[in-house]
């Protein structure tokens, strides 16, 4: 460096470099801070999203195959529908802190606890839609399919069950929504799912990762309604054929 311009650095003192002023949003405390959401998305909140949608799916499969069974022995047995739907009535209305509690002294903190207590919330939507739209085939359909010589098992599988599925997918949308939402509550005793984050920015008071995770539960449950309707419309193509010719 030339002496004149060390001279001249030395008269106009030290350089500081310009970090910027950060961002007003995070140190405030702000409702919601995009940039800060985004640039900790992969980290904080895509393992959660993961964990909340396969505690969901564990409870929503194990849930359906229970319900479906129920509600075919109850199809077949009527005096097995009444017992069933008090047990199942019996769990849904227990607090779902107040059963997860009730269950860690048994099966412990984890995944078993969660699921435990997630499946049986699904039971009752489950077996009431199942069963409903089982009862609801028209008495003369099925006396047509035994006309035709269908057997009680051919009957089911290919007269009562397609009619049925509307109401089948019905129960499937609420009970899913209802399992993303209470999915939120497990991390009452673990941390897992979206509920962490919630409950973290409960104790610390951080208003982006709170809303954030919000958010996301919300979406969840959307897509997840949104999905079933489509998996419901592609089961059964005749609906939109007789929407269509209405």
């Amino acid at each position: 460096m030339s002496p004149p311009a060390a001279a001249v650095l030395a008269q106009s003192g030290p350089v500081i470099p310009n970090f910027g002023r950060g961002d007003d949003c995070i140190r405030n405390n702000g409702k919601f801070c995009m940039h800060w959401f985004l640039d900790n998305f992969n980290q904080r909140f895509l393992p959660r999203v993961g964990e909340h949608l396969k505690m969901t799916a564990i409870a929503i499969v194990i849930g359906f195959f229970i319900a479906f069974g129920a509600a075919l022995i109850a199809h077949r047995h009527a005096r097995f529908e009444l017992p069933f739907a008090n047990v199942a009535a019996l769990f849904y209305t227990i607090p779902s802190i107040a059963l997860f509690q009730v269950l860690v002294p048994v099966t412990g903190l984890g995944w078993t606890t969660i699921e435990i207590a997630l499946v049986s919330y699904t039971l009752l939507i489950l077996f009431r839609n199942i069963l409903t739209g089982l009862k609801e085939v028209p008495p003369d359909v099925r006396e047509a399919a035994h006309g035709m010589g269908l057997t009680r098992r051919q009957t089911l599988t290919r007269v009562e069950l397609p009619l049925a599925l509307p109401a089948i997918f019905a129960g499937l949308r609420v009970a899913t929504v209802t399992t993303i939402s209470l999915a939120t509550i497990a991390a009452f005793i673990t941390p897992l799912g979206l509920g962490a984050p919630i409950f973290n920015a409960i104790q610390s008071g951080a208003n982006t990762e709170f809303v954030g995770a919000s958010l996301l539960a919300i979406g969840l449950a959307l897509l997840a309604d949104v999905v079933i309707v489509l998996l419901q419309r592609v089961s059964s193509p005749w609906a939109r054929a007789r929407r269509r010719s209405t």
